[in-house]
């Protein structure tokens, strides 16, 4: 199964605000390479949204640091690389809500 990333530029455009918001903490915290989260932290969330769990970017960037660096940690931590699907029964706090 081939892993999707895709969106609408709106989309990217709030995925690139958030990750350039979210990473220089990350990489205080960790030590990491800013580039190296950069990258992931970007496929991650783009991966998430285009196979099963639509995200919602706008409102995610938006809120506090608290509760993007929860989405982002979790996702890290949840997402199947292989078929870009969140397991392990973590929802994001900023999945679109589906009507039902």
């Amino acid at each position: 199964m081939t892993v999707k990333f895709d969106a609408t530029r709106k989309e990217i455009a709030d995925v690139d605000a958030i990750v350039a918001r979210i990473v220089p903490r990350i990489c205080a915290a960790t030590g990491a390479n800013a580039d190296d989260i950069s990258l992931s932290t970007r496929m991650d969330l783009l991966a998430t949204h285009a196979n099963g769990c639509p995200m919602d970017f706008g409102r995610m960037r938006e809120a506090d640091d608290f509760n993007i660096l929860h989405d982002v940690a979790g996702i890290r931590n949840h997402l199947n690389r292989e078929t870009g699907r969140i397991v392990g029964f973590f929802v994001p706090r900023f999945a679109k809500v589906s009507a039902k």
